[in-house]
C-alpha cells in the first residue's frame, strides 16, 4: 500500500515568487504543514496547490489563512479542479473579518439615540394603526352581533379575571397594609395617626388599586396573549385562519380585548376593597384603632370622586394591555426565540406605558382639581 506523502512546500524555480505545494495537506498533517509555513523565510507572491495529493477542510483553512496574512489576492491561489468545490465551500464560512467595535463617541451616541427614538415612533404608529383596526372591527361587531365569539370571550374572561382574583386580592391587601404602616410611622410623630384612614383611602381609590392591577395583568396577561398568539403564528395557524377566510382580529384579538375591558374594572374594584381591608387590619392590630371606628371614619371621609378617578383609568389600561399583547404576538417571526423576545417586549411595553399614562393622568386630574 502506498504511504501518503507528507506535506511539502518550496519556491518554484520556474515561476518567480510562486510557492509550490505538494504532499497531503489534511488534518493528520496539520502540525507539519503549519511548521512548514512558519519556516518560510520569504513572502510568496502566489500559491500553487495543484501538486497536492490529498486536501481537506483543515488544509484549505491553513492555506487561506496563510494567504490572508501574506496579503495574497484570490487569483494568486491555484487549486486543482477537483479541489475547487471544497475551497469555495470553505471560503464561504472562513470569514475572518473583525467584528465592528462599538463607537462610544458623542456622534455615535446621538446616532443610537436617534435610531431608538425612530424605532419607538414606528412602534407607536403601528400600535395606533392596530388600535384603529380594532375600533373598526368592533364597530362592525356592533352592527353584526353574530360575529361575536362569545365562547372565546367568556373563556378569556375566566383566564384573565377569575383566575387572577386571588393574586390581585393578596397583593393589594399586603400593599394596603404596608401603606398604612408606613403612613402611621410618619404621622405618629405629629399625633395624627387617625389620618392614616384618609391616606389609605385616597392612595388606593385613586392610584394603587388600578395601577397595581394593571401592572399585574401586564406581566400575567399580556405575556400570555403574546405567547399564545405567537405560538399560533410559529405553527402557521394564523395563515391557516386567513386561508379559511376568517379574520384573525375577530377570532383572536377582539375576544381578548373585550375580556380585559370587562374584567380589569372588576379586578380594580376588588383591589380597592382588598387594599382598604389591609388598612383596617393595620389600624386594628398596630394603631389601636378599632375596626368599627376605622370604618366609620372611612365612611365619613371617603369621596366618590376618588373612586371614579381610579376606575376611569381601568378601561384605558385594559385596551393598552390587550392590544400590545396581541400585536406583539402577531409580530412573531416563526421561531421559539422570536416568541420569547416578543413576550419580553410586550411585558416591558405594557408596564412602561401603564406607568407613564398613570403619571400623566394623575397630573391632569390634579390640575383639574378632581
Amino acid at each position: 500500500m502506498k504511504q501518503p506523502r507528507p506535506p511539502h512546500c518550496a519556491m518554484d524555480p520556474d515561476a518567480d515568487g510562486q510557492l509550490r505545494l505538494s504532499g497531503n495537506w489534511t488534518l493528520s498533517t496539520a502540525l507539519q504543514s503549519a511548521q512548514l509555513l512558519r519556516a518560510l523565510d520569504t513572502s510568496p507572491q502566489a500559491l500553487d496547490a495543484r501538486g497536492i495529493d490529498q486536501l481537506d477542510s483543515a488544509g484549505v483553512l491553513q492555506l487561506l489563512r496563510f494567504a490572508h496574512r501574506a496579503g495574497l489576492p484570490d487569483e494568486a491561489l491555484l487549486f486543482r479542479d477537483d479541489h475547487r468545490a471544497l475551497v469555495c465551500t470553505i471560503e464561504e464560512v472562513a470569514d475572518e473579518r473583525p467584528k465592528p467595535q462599538r463607537d462610544y463617541g458623542v456622534a455615535a451616541a446621538l446616532e443610537r439615540l436617534g435610531r431608538s427614538m425612530h424605532a419607538i415612533g414606528g412602534n407607536v404608529v403601528v400600535l395606533l394603526g392596530f388600535f384603529g383596526e380594532n375600533l373598526s372591527k368592533l364597530a362592525r361587531l356592533l352592527r353584526q352581533p353574530r360575529r361575536l365569539r362569545l365562547t372565546a370571550t367568556v373563556h378569556q374572561m375566566e383566564e384573565v379575571g377569575l383566575d387572577a382574583v386571588p393574586l390581585i386580592a393578596l397583593l393589594s391587601y399586603l400593599v394596603g397594609a404596608v401603606i398604612a404602616f408606613l403612613g402611621s410611622t410618619i404621622l405618629r410623630d405629629f399625633g395624627a395617626e387617625i389620618y392614616v384612614v384618609e391616606l389609605v383611602n385616597i392612595a388606593f381609590l385613586r392610584e394603587f388599586g388600578v395601577l397595581l392591577t394593571a401592572i399585574v395583568l401586564a406581566g400575567r396577561t399580556a405575556s400570555a396573549f403574546t405567547a399564545q398568539i405567537g405560538a399560533m403564528k410559529a405553527r402557521e395557524e394564523i395563515d391557516a385562519i386567513r386561508t379559511l377566510g376568517l379574520d384573525p382580529v375577530d377570532l383572536l384579538v377582539l375576544p381578548r380585548v373585550l375580556a380585559l375591558l370587562v374584567m380589569l374594572p372588576l379586578l380594580t374594584f376588588i383591589a380597592m376593597i382588598a387594599g382598604l381591608a389591609g388598612g383596617v387590619t393595620v389600624g386594628a392590630f398596630d394603631l389601636g384603632i378599632p375596626p368599627q371606628m376605622y370604618i366609620a371614619r372611612m365612611h365619613d371621609t371617603m369621596e366618590a370622586r376618588h373612586f371614579l378617578v381610579g376606575l376611569s383609568k381601568a378601561p384605558v389600561f385594559a385596551v393598552i394591555i390587550a392590544l400590545i399583547g396581541c400585536l406583539e404576538g402577531l409580530k412573531v417571526e416563526g421561531t421559539a426565540q422570536s416568541v420569547g423576545e416578543r413576550t419580553t417586549s410586550s411585558v416591558v411595553q405594557t408596564i412602561s406605558l401603564v406607568i407613564i399614562l398613570d403619571a400623566l393622568a394623575a397630573l391632569w386630574f390634579m390640575h383639574m382639581d378632581w
